[in-house]
């Protein structure tokens, strides 16, 4: 058994806590009890011995008498009470003792301890000669006019305080005992509901960190253990998440670097080795370029989406003109719009419609929607471009004529790398990453991006944008 198992701590505290208690009751215990049986018996002999001297020596003559009705008196005391009494002169001498049988009648225990009657209470030590057996005494003097007249002399055995002290120890020991087997049970059922969940709990984090995700916790816990049980799948949950993602996105990069590289490699080493001719390698030296192109563009889309995820998107909010800002934007894709004879139609509420944005991001997300737009429209068609301000927001919407999106893949367009179907997949220029990259600009504002699309009709992307400040106070 591990010592830094929880098992073992258990085990080890329920041992020292009974080592301690047996201990701590057979010394501690043991003694604290005698000594209260001692004080207890003492007080008893005490206010016996103060009865004896004013009931029954009202007058101090007794002591130079024999009275055969006091000593009956005093061998029924002893009987009863297991009190032996002794009636002692001044001098020492004991004139009336309870015990008849052995008596000590006559003999002047100053001779055989000088110091005993000097005592008020004495435990175990008995005069020598006089008495063997160890006595709890308390000596009573008889006084009169401040003179002491006598001694009246109560002993009680001690022998059997230290039984009854032993008794109740053992009386207690039986009952810790039934405390111990309750307790040990209590300490079993403890350890099966903490120990064990934490095992199960334990064993899942590892296979969850070997890859096994399918594996499940089982709930039948504590409250506490329910909520780490539940943390702990949601962070197996998030690590597959994670792993899918990286597998996915490996995957990706792979595939969007290997085409274009093995285009550029290809035709390098065809215009290298003179396979092509001279009079055709500016085709092909136009295609390397545009597969450069491609992966720059790739390769600058993921280094700035890492950047989101690293150090979160930085903003610097500035008011600006919207309306503006999409001319300048449109103005880059007017060689493509020509190219498909493409009309891109800006449509504007106001002549001037200022936002509180990223001016940078704001055109950033424009031309990836007008990208889009351009891409998977027709020929001969029209893309809209429009402006409105509406309940204290300021919406801008990108609407082609062009495929449109299904249903189903609505959803998915903000994901990753992820390409809507087959004519999307064909795109040579496209990484992926254009939609994911707008939709963390248009978020970062605390703003939303929503899509309406139907296939074979058309699509329009619609977000939202906060008016500047000064707008703002006027409305």
């Amino acid at each position: 058994m591990p010592k830094s198992s929880l098992r073992f701590q258990f085990v080890l505290s329920y041992a020292i806590l009974c080592i301690l208690v047996f201990v701590l009751l057979n010394t501690y215990g043991r003694t604290t009890i005698y000594n209260h049986l001692i004080k207890t018996e003492e007080t008893k002999l005490y206010n016996e011995a103060e009865l004896i001297v004013k009931d029954y020596i009202p007058s101090m003559d007794i002591l130079n008498t024999s009275d055969a009705t006091l000593l009956k008196h005093f061998s029924s005391l002893q009987t009863l009470t297991n009190m032996r009494v002794w009636l002692a002169s001044s001098d020492g001498m004991i004139l009336i003792d309870s015990d008849m049988k052995n008596s000590q009648k006559g003999r002047n225990i100053n001779r055989y301890d000088s110091g005993f009657l000097s005592n008020q209470t004495i435990v175990g030590r008995c005069p020598k000669g006089l008495l063997s057996e160890s006595m709890i005494t308390v000596i009573y003097p008889i006084t009169e006019s401040l003179e002491t007249k006598g001694y009246v002399i109560l002993m009680s055995p001690n022998s059997g305080m230290l039984d009854q002290a032993t008794q109740y120890i053992d009386t207690i020991l039986i009952c810790f005992i039934l405390l111990l087997t309750v307790t040990a049970l209590i300490f079993f059922y403890l350890y099966h509901k903490s120990v064990r969940p934490l095992r199960l709990m334990t064993n899942a984090a590892k296979k969850y960190a070997d890859g096994q995700f399918d594996e499940g916790i089982t709930t039948s816990f504590s409250k506490e253990q329910n909520e780490l049980a539940s943390a702990i799948y949601y962070l197996s949950e998030r690590m597959h998440s994670i792993t899918d993602y990286q597998t996915k996105f490996i995957a990706n990069v792979s595939h969007d670097f290997r085409s274009p590289l093995t285009s550029i490699k290809g035709y390098a080493e065809a215009i290298a080795d003179g396979t092509i001719p001279p009079e055709m390698q500016q085709k092909y030296f136009n295609i390397i370029l545009f597969e450069v192109e491609r992966l720059t563009k790739l390769t600058g889309n993921l280094l700035e989406l890492n950047q989101f995820e690293q150090d979160g998107l930085v903003l610097e909010l500035a008011d600006f003109d919207i309306n503006q800002a999409i001319k300048d934007s449109s103005a880059a894709f007017e060689q493509r719009c020509t190219e498909k004879k493409i009309s891109l139609n800006l449509i504007f509420s106001d002549k001037e419609l200022f936002v509180n944005a990223d001016i940078n991001k704001i055109q950033q997300v424009i031309q990836n929607l007008l990208d889009n737009a351009i891409k998977f429209s027709p020929n001969d068609t029209t893309i809209e471009i429009r402006t409105a301000k509406r309940n204290h927001k300021v919406f801008i919407s990108v609407k082609d004529h062009g495929i449109g999106i299904a249903k189903e893949s609505q959803k998915k367009i903000w994901t990753r790398f992820y390409k809507t179907d087959d004519s999307r997949g064909k795109d040579k220029t496209g990484t992926g990453l254009g939609l994911s990259i707008t939709k963390e600009i248009i978020e970062a504002h605390n703003e939303n991006i929503n899509v309406i699309s139907t296939e074979g009709v058309g699509t329009e992307f619609i977000f939202t944008l906060p008016p500047a400040k000064k707008d703002e106070k006027h409305t």
